[in-house]
């Protein structure tokens, strides 16, 4: 078996943004830690931003930090271990969300090869499955790792905050990129995932615009489940822009959350509760404690 080891430091840094309210504060701080780091800035669609990352780095295996993230510092001390079964991977890690505490991939680092996002058809440039419709995660080379390395901040606004947690209500509720019926809903969906959609929709009112991100998750998992929405328009950062024109913007948040959590009860059966800030804070503290990193090519 062949085996490389890369240092971290050696690879190309791309710090991918579109419209992060702090991208630019964000940029100086990854400058700091990363001098070589570059910029991809405004390219719209998931596929498309990540193949104009890919084209930017000099390195096959090149990092990318997404708009809203702060590295760990110490990640670009560390090494990869590559052999016969993970240099053509993709890892992601995963990061401390600031607004409900979470730790998973959810706009953590990554590490990808320009060959990888080349050939990868994914959100609006899809092959037309369910897997690649709003996702990259289900190719069996990407690979969720266990440690974490980051935070990310999808707080820096109302609409910020209410299309992370829209999004997130969105995608959690899928199996494997499909929507489930009413009657499987809970039976199909992944055990990790079920437990993080109800945070999302619970934790957070501690944050600046933490109820809005409540408030998105909720509403993304109405739309989702109790209408006939088309949940495939959730990867359109332009949809999700008009669906916030049309039906959010000028809505008092409290009330809607209550508005949408009677129904995901009743019919989804999901256990949400109205958390204060005080609570919020109380569960971060704790959640976080129960972390411990194990080994950089860990995977989940």
């Amino acid at each position: 078996m062949t085996t490389e080891i890369i240092d971290v430091a050696d690879l190309d840094v791309i710090f991918l943004t579109y419209d992060e309210p702090k991208k630019e504060e964000f940029w100086i701080k990854i400058q700091n830690m990363v001098p070589w780091a570059k910029r991809v800035d405004g390219v719209l669609g998931s596929d498309a931003a990540h193949k104009a990352a890919a084209r930017c780095s000099d390195t096959e295996r090149f990092v990318l930090i997404d708009g809203d993230n702060v590295p760990d510092p110490e990640f670009f001390n560390l090494q990869l271990r590559l052999d016969d079964s993970n240099h053509d991977a993709v890892f992601r890690w995963k990061a401390r969300n600031h607004i409900n505490g979470l730790m998973y991939g959810n706009g953590g680092i990554s590490c990808w090869t320009r060959e990888f996002v080349e050939n990868m058809r994914t959100h609006e440039n899809t092959d037309g499955t369910d897997e690649t419709l709003v996702e990259f995660c289900f190719h069996p080379k990407y690979w969720a790792m266990h440690d974490c390395y980051s935070t990310t901040y999808p707080n820096g606004s109302e609409f910020q905050a209410w299309r992370a947690g829209f999004r997130e209500g969105v995608k959690m509720c899928l199996d494997r990129g499909a929507r489930p019926t009413l009657e499987n809903f809970e039976k199909n969906m992944n055990a990790r995932n079920y437990d993080n959609l109800c945070i999302w929709q619970t934790v957070g009112r501690d944050v600046d615009n933490g109820q809005w991100a409540i408030l998105g998750a909720r509403h993304g998992t109405f739309k989702t489940m109790l209408t006939d929405w088309d949940y495939t328009r959730v990867q359109s950062f332009d949809a999700l822009k008009e669906i916030w024109e049309a039906e959010v913007k000028y809505v008092d948040p409290a009330v809607d959350i209550v508005g949408y959590g009677k129904p995901l009860r009743t019919r989804l059966g999901l256990p949400i509760a109205e958390m204060d800030a005080e609570n919020s804070k109380f569960f971060k503290q704790h959640y976080a404690k129960q972390y411990i990193n194990h080994g950089t090519l860990i995977r989940e």
